[in-house]
């Protein structure tokens, strides 16, 4: 990446500040509750329907934003609201994708719709969507232990069906993030943004009914897969570690950017590297991120541009420099085009690769800059399971990362770096510890601390023996 590509990220795409502001009133005005809307909830909903206007969603929200002021709230009222948020939300993502790709020169496939056929509704599904109409009526200032002990019997049903699990892990999860807030009126700040992001992700998808695809299996690959570096996403009840890499198909068609991911479940007291020992069911994935090696897949199904994991269809391949595949093969690989669903400006995480540049300190802030130009580095990121530290970034050469739109600006999330230490180059990446870690330091912390999922494993099997 150099200056100029980052100069041409600098622009505000048009009518990208108007759309957020109407989120941001659509999002108070869920805080407070739609049961109890006021004045400023009701204008914030009008605002959203004349947003919508001339679109086809602009009938199905102007009777929603009607039913609501009217004090009649029905679940389809609710859809087309999270619809219309979602839609808006999905256009600021293709105006700020559409920004990053010109500046990087990165070609995008186009999105093709898949045919579906409804599938067989599940009892969860409808308990999931009325928790989620509840919350909406009270707001998340009148959220309290009751509503939030509904949500429990809704994410036992769900997780029984493997369909809905990605329903009840989200709900599951900021079930969790809501009782830790309760009393949530008392909060001097609600994270509106983020609790409104999931309570519009999760009451989508309970629309419907699990759908399955009429235009046969999704695509399959083989090839070879080089990784780049892994973002480790960590929440008190669940991990997931999302590999980015890029794919050379078997059959010589042109390099693919893809990404694919595992996850677990978790409890808030497994933090830090012990996180990697939940994921040991997949250890070729793990061993060649410790180890800095490239995967031969054999017939992985690819949506879009995730690849699905699948362990008995890969093999462990020669060592491979994530720098070195970044700098021969990632300028040319082909990126694909992001699910309607998944469209959300922070959504979007590009890897890109930035060698050559100094790291300045802003104020308390670490900047990347690139011939003169400067992008702020989201250090705050960094997962506390792998050895990258702001120390170590801040005396990096070369830094192989993501690049994320946050705060009204463009980020670099730092994936890996090169840096100079004690007159030695050396580098670290965040998947360095997932086979154990490798600092004597952080290992002799984690010898002192135990090994917190053991203990659990072992108080499970207990339980389980009784």
């Amino acid at each position: 990446m150099r200056g100029a590509q980052v100069a041409r990220l600098r622009a505000v795409p048009a009518g990208l500040s108007d759309a957020l502001d109407v989120v941001a009133g659509f999002d108070d005005a869920l805080t407070d509750g739609f049961g109890r809307i006021g004045d400023r909830g009701a204008a914030a909903l009008a605002g959203l329907a004349d947003a919508l206007a001339g679109t086809p969603l602009a009938g199905p929200v102007t009777a929603a934003v009607d039913a609501v002021t009217a004090g009649s709230i029905a679940p389809e009222h609710l859809a087309a609201l999270a619809g219309a948020r979602s839609a808006l939300l999905g256009a600021a993502h293709d105006a700020l994708l559409g920004q990053l790709d010109e500046a990087l020169g990165r070609t995008r496939s186009q999105w093709t719709t898949p045919t579906t056929r409804p599938g067989e509704a599940a009892p969860a599904l409808a308990g999931a969507r009325a928790w989620w109409h509840e919350v909406a009526v009270t707001g998340w200032r009148g959220v309290d232990h009751e509503v939030l002990s509904a949500a429990a019997g809704v994410v036992e049903a769900s997780l029984a069906v493997p369909e809905l699990r990605r329903i009840a892990v989200l709900l599951d999860g900021l079930a969790a993030e809501l009782r830790a807030c309760v009393p949530v009126a008392t909060m001097a700040e609600v994270p509106a943004r983020r609790w409104a992001d999931l309570w519009a992700r999760g009451l989508l998808l309970t629309e419907g009914t699990p759908a399955t695809d009429t235009d046969g299996t999704p695509s399959m690959v083989s090839g070879r897969l080089l990784p780049l570096g892994v973002d480790v996403h960590s929440h008190d009840t669940a991990v997931q570690v999302q590999v980015h890499a890029v794919l050379e198909p078997a059959d010589g068609g042109p390099a693919l950017l893809v990404r694919t991911a595992v996850s677990a479940a978790k409890v808030d007291t497994i933090v830090g590297p012990a996180v990697w020992r939940l994921l040991s069911a997949h250890p070729l994935l793990l061993t060649a991120l410790a180890e800095r090696r490239a995967l031969t897949v054999t017939d992985l199904p690819l949506r879009g541009g995730d690849l699905g994991w699948v362990d008995d269809r890969v093999q462990l391949d020669e060592p491979a420099d994530p720098f070195a595949t970044a700098r021969v093969l990632l300028p040319a690989a082909s990126a694909a085009a992001t699910d309607p669903l998944d469209r959300h400006p922070t959504g979007i995480a590009e890897p890109v690769l930035v060698e050559g540049a100094a790291i300045r300190d802003e104020d308390g802030t670490l900047a990347v800059e690139v011939d003169g130009e400067r992008v702020a580095l989201a250090v705050d990121r960094l997962p506390a399971a792998g050895p990258l530290t702001a120390d170590l970034v801040a005396a990096a050469s070369a830094c192989l990362g993501l690049l994320r739109w946050d705060d009204d600006r463009w980020l670099l999330q730092p994936l890996a770096v090169r840096a100079g230490v004690k007159r030695r180059t050396v580098q670290a990446h965040n998947g360095d510890w997932a086979c154990g870690v490798t600092d004597p330091k952080v290992a002799k912390e984690e010898a002192r601390a135990g090994d917190a999922v053991a203990v659990l494993r072992e108080r499970a099997g207990r339980l389980l023996r009784r």
